[in-house]
């Protein structure tokens, strides 16, 4: 990352933590109040609109919320016997799953009928 993505991301930190409103302005602010060079006025705009209406501590609270459980659960199965047990029942599960979606087939229902 470089050092213009850096300035503009803590400047945003800053101003989601005093409550302020993310404007291209305020950032280009504080970043020349901290006296960081060559920071283009492109990089405050992009922070400013991608930020727009969203509450950065909220998306800052929940990072790994969205599905990093099923990628820790493969980690998990080779640490030892209580994991593997673990991932025995996930495998059937799956299989339960993979049964539901083949019953449409035995109603006699398919893709060519």
């Amino acid at each position: 990352m470089s050092t213009a993505e850096l300035a503009t991301s803590y400047a945003a930190l800053i101003l989601a933590d005093d409550g302020v409103d993310i404007t291209a302005d305020k950032l280009q602010s504080i970043i020349t109040a901290a006296k960081v060079q060559d920071v283009e006025p492109i990089w405050t705009t992009l922070f400013a609109k991608a930020l727009e209406g969203k509450d950065v501590k909220d998306l800052l609270l929940n990072v790994g919320s969205g599905g990093g459980a099923a990628a820790a659960a493969p980690a998990a199965g080779g640490a030892g016997g209580a994991a593997a047990g673990g991932a025995a029942e996930e495998k059937e599960e799956e299989k339960k799953e993979e049964e539901k979606e083949e019953s449409d087939e035995d109603m006699g229902f398919g893709l060519f009928d």
